[in-house]
């Protein structure tokens, strides 16, 4: 949260690589949500275990499933 509030980033990507660690990306959303900060930033997810549908459950803006397509998305949040 801390990055966010100092930097104020068009977008903030998050990446698991293990199913043990995607509730995290859950965690990220609801704490910026709780710091005030959602609306600010466009939040992107993606990784191995990480689909689409994980993506609407937890309340982020967008799913890649690589880094090439995570920077064509992202690029289009900037550009925005």
């Amino acid at each position: 949260m801390t990055a966010v509030r100092d930097h104020h980033p068009d977008v903030l990507l998050l990446s698991a690589l293990l199913t043990t660690t995607m509730r995290q990306q859950e965690s990220v959303v609801q704490a910026m949500v709780a710091a005030g900060l959602r609306e600010q930033v466009k939040i992107m997810v993606g990784g191995a275990p990480i689909t689409q549908s994980f993506c609407v459950e937890i309340g982020a803006d967008a799913y890649a499933p690589d880094a090439a397509s995570a920077a064509e998305v992202a690029s289009t949040f900037i550009a925005a």
